[in-house]
């Protein structure tokens, strides 16, 4: 029966909280479908990112430090958690600072960097990745395959490889966008327990507010 118990456990994802800050293998840049979010969650909040005078498409949720297998979150750092400033620095692509904020926490902590290089570094990461126009300009619903926003991302950026990103549903719509990058922010294979598509043939995307 321990084999059977410790085969189980090592099955399990390999994620954990607490982790030393700086030892991981690579980054996903998470992208959320900000018509999506809004719908969802922000609409009943009534976040500021949903107000009619914004018009955001894909946001940065994140950029999350991965194991090959697993990831880590809640770093132990000796780095100092970021000003209410640098939070609202990044409000133009995040939507939030309070998302800033969470996402310093739970990962940014465990890039072993300082929260100002972190938010630097995932300015960069999201400017590296070009928007598919034909979605950052998405002007009415639609229903489509997850494929395809697959697809336009990968035509707008050479380099990027179907093994290189995941697309993920939540609701029956288009969520997100998971680009995996080497921490010098390059494209590269996302790790095998990242690497889970939504294949919904008819995802509801709708248009960017």
């Amino acid at each position: 029966m321990r084999w059977l118990t410790a085969l189980f456990f090592t099955a399990l994802p390999a994620f954990a909280d607490g982790e030393r800050a700086g030892e991981f293998d690579y980054y996903i840049l998470s992208l959320g479908w900000s018509p999506t979010y809004c719908a969802l969650t922000g609409d009943a909040r009534d976040d500021d990112q949903c107000h009619p005078r914004h018009d955001y498409s894909f946001t940065l949720h994140g950029l999350w430090p991965q194991y090959d297998f697993g990831w880590p979150s809640y770093c132990r750092t000796s780095e100092r958690d970021p000003s209410r400033s640098q939070t609202r620095a990044m409000v133009d692509i995040m939507g939030s600072s309070g998302l800033a904020w969470h996402e310093w926490k739970k990962h940014g902590r465990c890039s072993g960097l300082s929260s100002e290089d972190y938010f630097a570094l995932s300015r960069d990461a999201y400017e590296s990745v070009v928007i598919p126009e034909v979605l950052s300009g998405l002007n009415r619903d639609v229903r489509l395959p997850t494929r395809v926003v697959e697809e336009a991302f990968i035509e707008a950026n050479p380099g990027l490889e179907p093994t290189m990103i995941t697309i993920t549903c939540e609701a029956g719509r288009i969520d997100e966008a998971r680009i995996c990058l080497t921490r010098d922010l390059q494209f590269r294979p996302c790790g095998q327990d990242a690497a889970r598509d939504c294949r919904m043939t008819d995802a509801l995307m709708e248009a960017v507010r």
